[in-house]
C-alpha cells in the first residue's frame, strides 16, 4: 500500500537532501580537479618591451620597483579603434589641466593592446607620439589574454603610487578619478600601505532598468545575488571598471589572480577581503557607450560558473593566496 503522506514527505525531503549534498560535493570535486593553479605570468619576449615614441624598444618597467609617478592609468583594449580616441581624449585633457595646475603631480598612460585584430595600437600610438612615451605607453600583448590578463599586465609595467584601472570605452567619465580618490583618502591609514576605491553605478540601477528587458534585468539580479552569495558582499558593483588601487593593493591583488576573463573583478576584490584590504565603493557618472564585447546570454553563463569556481576552489584548497612574480 502506498505510505501516507507524513511519512512519505520527510522521506522525499531527505532523499532530496541526500542528492543535493552528493551535487554539491561532485561540484567541490570537479571545481577542485579541473583547476588550473594560475594562469602563467611568464612575458613573451615582445611584451617585455614598448616601442617608444621615436620608435624605439624599451623594455617595460616592473611594478615591483619604486614607484616613479604619482598615477598611472591602465587602459585595457581589444579592438577598440573607434571608441578609444575619446576616452584617451577625455583623460588626457584632464591630467594635463591638473599637471599645469599642479606640477608635482605626474602620471602615465598605458593602453594594453590585447592581441587586437584591428587598428588599437596605430591610434594609440598617435597619442605617443603627440603626448611623448614618458606620457603615455603602449603595451602590446602577443595574443589576447582576456580584460584581466591585459589589466595585470599592465598593472605589472607601471610606475604609479596609485593605479587605475579604467575601460577604453570612456563609459565613465575621467573626472570622477577624484571622487575615488576622496574614497581612497578616506580609508587612511591604509594597512600596510594597501587600500582599493571602487567607481560605482549601483545608483543608476533603476535607471538602467527602465531600459533594459526583463530578461536582461533577470540575468543582472541573478549576477548581483551570486557575487553576494558566493563572493563579495560588502561591494554593490564589482563590475564598473573604475578601481583606483595603491602600488601595494595592485601588486598584491593581482600576482593572486586567476582569472582573467570578465569576473576578474569579483575575484580581485574577494582577494582583497580575504587579505583585509579596506574597499570604498563611490559613485561615478557612467553613460553606457555602444561597442560592448559582453554577449549578453553567454558571458553571463561563463561568469556565473566562474563565480562559483572562485568560492569553490579557494574554499577546497585548489586556489591559494599564495604571490607570484611576473618574469
Amino acid at each position: 500500500p502506498p505510505l501516507p503522506l507524513s511519512l512519505s514527505l520527510p522521506a522525499a525531503a531527505a532523499a532530496l537532501l541526500a542528492l543535493a549534498a552528493l551535487l554539491l560535493v561532485l561540484i567541490c570535486a570537479i571545481a577542485h580537479v579541473t583547476a588550473k593553479k594560475m594562469p602563467t605570468l611568464h612575458r613573451h619576449e615582445e611584451e617585455k618591451f614598448f616601442v617608444n615614441a621615436e620608435g624605439r624598444k624599451e623594455p617595460v618597467p616592473s611594478v615591483h620597483d619604486p614607484p616613479t609617478r604619482e598615477l598611472s592609468v591602465v587602459v585595457p583594449s581589444y579592438n577598440e579603434e573607434d571608441r578609444l580616441p575619446l576616452m584617451m581624449d577625455e583623460a588626457l585633457d584632464y591630467l594635463e589641466k591638473r599637471q599645469k595646475r599642479d606640477p608635482s603631480f605626474t602620471y602615465e598612460v598605458i593602453v594594453v593592446n590585447d592581441g587586437s585584430k584591428d587598428q588599437t595600437t596605430k591610434v594609440a600610438m598617435e597619442y605617443c607620439k603627440k603626448y611623448g612615451s614618458d606620457k603615455v605607453r603602449v603595451l602590446s600583448l602577443v595574443k589576447n589574454r582576456g580584460k584581466g590578463g591585459a589589466v595585470r599586465m599592465g598593472v605589472f609595467s607601471s610606475r604609479g603610487k596609485k593605479i587605475l584601472m579604467a575601460d577604453a570605452d570612456g563609459a565613465t567619465k575621467f573626472a570622477d578619478i577624484e571622487k575615488v580618490e576622496e574614497g581612497l583618502k578616506n580609508l587612511q591609514p591604509w594597512p600596510n600601505q594597501m587600500a582599493i576605491s571602487c567607481g560605482s553605478r549601483a545608483h543608476l540601477e533603476k535607471d538602467s532598468i527602465a531600459k533594459r528587458s526583463y530578461f536582461r534585468t533577470l540575468l543582472m539580479y541573478g549576477f548581483h545575488f551570486l557575487v553576494w552569495f558566493l563572493c563579495v558582499r560588502e561591494i554593490r558593483d564589482t563590475q564598473c571598471g573604475f578601481k583606483l588601487l595603491t602600488r601595494e593593493a595592485a601588486l598584491r591583488t593581482f600576482s593572486t589572480l586567476h582569472i582573467e576573463r570578465w569576473a576578474f573583478d569579483v575575484e580581485l576584490l574577494y582577494i582583497a577581503q580575504c587579505l583585509k584590504i579596506p574597499i570604498a565603493e563611490v559613485a561615478v557618472n557612467w553613460t553606457e557607450i555602444e561597442g560592448s564585447k559582453l554577449v549578453p546570454f553567454w558571458s553571463w553563463l561563463q561568469m556565473g560558473r566562474d563565480l562559483l569556481f572562485i568560492r569553490l576552489r579557494y574554499m577546497t584548497g585548489a586556489w591559494q593566496l599564495e604571490r607570484r612574480k611576473c618574469n
